[in-house]
């Protein structure tokens, strides 16, 4: 069942969206070569909860930390450990957050220092993909709308793969609701898109082929051939004209640019942020 939320509610959305990327704002200001994931993932808790929320993923199906934290052929869902990050690796850091009964979910995949340029690449394609997916998410068009901007662009015009086992979805008074948000589709086919509709689309790209295997530990993904991957995720509202997008990534970028530890990632085109 789709739970279309109220004005209301998605402001009540948009204030766990905005806190959540606050959050990965401080990731982005302290990231680098020879920080570990554990530290990222304490500090990240700690400012959730100093303002009165819960990590969205932390104890969800027992998921043991606050952030998703995937470095390189990891796709998502990577725990956190005290491996220290390296010169040349990417990382993708998801964060969700419980606030006032509603979560706010989002991601960014940073590019710590000397990444090669086919891999700043997938990070500029993938990112300007989100933003393609955000500008077909509009009252009246169809899921399979956003799943096709989405492959197309990927897929069909820079030839990556496009992740087929792990969607976007739903949101609110649960972190997964229906409906599930593919990264691939038919243009005109699925959920009819409605005002009130609150969905968070990331696009998972690979470097390589689209085939997947999680890891032994239960929740890691990575890419099958092992080449690198790339995640960047937006909640958003579904309304008439134009989609809002409660997350934010403005102060997460602002940070990279004073980090001099991390590469900026671009958008190819313009596209509505």
């Amino acid at each position: 069942m789709i739970f279309y939320k109220t004005a209301e509610e998605i402001e009540m959305i948009r204030e766990a969206c905005l806190l959540n990327c606050k959050a990965l704002e401080h990731v982005a200001s302290v990231i680098g070569p020879g920080v570990n994931a554990s530290k990222i993932d304490r500090e990240a808790e700690e400012l959730l909860r100093d303002h009165g929320a819960v990590p969205g993923f932390k104890g969800y199906r027992d998921f043991p930390a606050t952030l998703c934290v995937s470095l390189n052929e990891q796709v998502v869902h990577g725990i956190p450990t005290n491996y220290e990050f390296k010169d040349g690796d990417i990382v993708s850091v998801d964060c969700g957050t419980l606030l006032n009964g509603f979560y706010g979910d989002a991601a960014y995949t940073f590019a710590l220092g000397n990444v090669s340029e086919d891999v700043m690449e997938l990070l500029n394609v993938t990112k300007t993909s989100l933003y393609k997916g955000i500008q077909a998410a509009v009252s009246g068009a169809r899921m399979g709308d956003i799943s096709f901007a989405i492959q197309k662009y990927c897929e069909r015009d820079h030839k990556y793969g496009v992740v087929r086992e792990l969607v976007g979805h739903g949101i609110g008074r649960n972190l997964h609701e229906a409906p599930e948000v593919p990264n691939y589709g038919k243009r005109g086919k699925g959920v009819k898109l409605q005002e009130g509709l609150v969905i968070a689309i990331e696009p998972m790209i690979n470097l390589g082929r689209k085939e997947v295997r999680q890891l032994d530990d239960g929740w890691t993904i990575i890419t099958k051939d092992k080449k690198v991957s790339a995640h960047f995720e937006h909640t958003i509202a579904v309304k008439r004209g134009e989609a809002d997008i409660l997350s934010s990534h403005v102060g997460i970028e602002n940070n990279i640019r004073n980090n001099p530890n991390v590469k900026e990632v671009f958008l190819k085109e313009e596209v509505v942020v």
